[in-house]
Order: structure tokens, then sequence, then C-alpha cells
């Protein structure tokens, strides 16, 4: 990994740009997730958006779900 700082990443949800700030790590691994799932990046951030509830920022829940998928395959 080059660098644990958070970098800013472009998404379109629904139709609206917005933008995340991710580690190298967490994007990586998001992305991985989202090809396993057969979905683009934007549909699996679309749809952890509107899964994640008022209380949770989009990059937040784009880690709880990528260290959620994470523990799932290490428990198999």
């Amino acid at each position: 990994m080059s660098d644990a700082r958070p970098r800013k990443r472009s998404l379109t949800l629904d139709g609206h740009r917005t933008s995340v700030s991710l580690e190298d790590a967490f994007w990586v691994a998001f992305v991985d997730m989202a090809r396993e799932e057969g979905l683009s990046v934007n549909a699996l951030a679309a749809r952890i958006d509107r899964e994640r509830g008022v209380s949770a920022g989009l990059a937040s829940a784009i880690r709880v779900a990528v260290l959620r998928r994470l523990q799932a395959l290490a428990d198999r």
C-alpha cells in the first residue's frame, strides 16, 4: 500500500455525483467486492448508500461493508 491516508474518490450514486475519502486498502477491497458481486463500483456504493441509514457517512458505511465481507471470508 502506498499510503495510509484517505484519498478522495469520485462516485455517481443514482445519477448524483459525490465523493468519498477512503484509504487505498479499503478502496482496493471495495473494488474487489464489487467485481465479485458482479456490480460496478457505483452500483455497489449506491446499494450501500441506500442501506446505511442516516447515522453513518458513506465512507464509513463502505469501510464497514468491506470489513464485514472480509470477516465472512475469514469465517469460511
